[in-house]
């Protein structure tokens, strides 16, 4: 499987919980651990650990997302000796290796890696992802099942575009290339642009000062090309919801 193929099945996995979950329906998100994208040279477990093997623990401890897994692994020292326990073709297997310091300066194991996730709903749900690749696409996935199952006249006739991953909370995440999403759905008459709004991290700013949160991005590029497509901010799916519903 195709790093572009993780990242698609788990951006769908949390739109279907999303969307099924904001439209009341009886759905259940299972966490089976992280795949493992990709390993960094220096990294200990280098030979190791191999794109589309699946950690399950860190020194015997198992995790709720990829991200509760990164925070327990940055929390160790440089140097410490760290078990890893993972599955491999359908066989469980665990090795030992040290903590290294990253590129970003923070403490890991040099890997990279995306929530493995399984979504049960008796509601039968098919995607169309001609064209699409990556987790971008998590909001309005999400927002697709909810309206069709829902709410099928929240567009009111509107194209509605937009752009966002999504997490197990209906988080909306930040997202690359922005502006040539807004150039893209100003041709295809899209009236409206859910574009992510969460503030520019710490990180981001040390390494530009003048970095900007895709919100921002995204007016700047309606500006540039003087269009009526309204540009409109979200943190999560409900606020989208709540923008066409109070913006009929």
């Amino acid at each position: 499987m195709r790093i572009n193929q993780f990242y698609m099945q788990t951006s769908q996995n949390m739109a279907k919980y999303q969307g099924l979950k904001t439209a009341g329906k009886d759905t259940e998100l299972k966490y089976l651990g992280v795949y493992v994208l990709t390993v960094t040279d220096n990294s200990t477990f280098k030979g190791i650990l191999n794109i589309a093997d699946t950690v399950t623990a860190v020194n015997d401890k198992t995790f709720d997302s990829s991200k509760d897994l990164v925070d327990y692994v940055n929390s160790q020292q440089l140097g410490d000796t760290v078990k890893v326990t993972y599955e491999e073709d359908g066989k469980v297997k665990s090795a030992e290796g040290k903590i290294i310091t990253l590129e970003n300066g923070k403490n890991g194991i040099g890997i990279g890696l995306i929530d493995r996730t399984e979504v049960t709903s008796d509601v039968p749900i098919r995607f169309s992802t001609a064209g699409i690749g990556g987790p971008s696409a998590g909001l309005m996935f999400s927002l697709a099942i909810y309206t069709q199952i829902a709410d099928p006249g929240l567009r009111n006739g509107r194209i509605v575009a937009g752009t966002g991953t999504i997490d197990r909370d209906g988080n909306v995440g930040d997202i690359g290339g922005i502006d040539k999403k807004v150039v893209a759905a100003s041709r295809q008459g899209a009236n409206v642009f859910f574009a992510p709004d969460n503030p520019v991290t710490e990180e981001a700013k040390k390494a530009d000062s003048n970095a900007k949160s895709n919100y921002e991005t995204a007016l700047e590029a309606a500006k540039t090309i003087k269009t009526e497509m309204k540009i409109v901010p979200v943190k999560t799916l409900q606020d989208a919801i709540d923008y066409l519903k109070n913006n009929p």
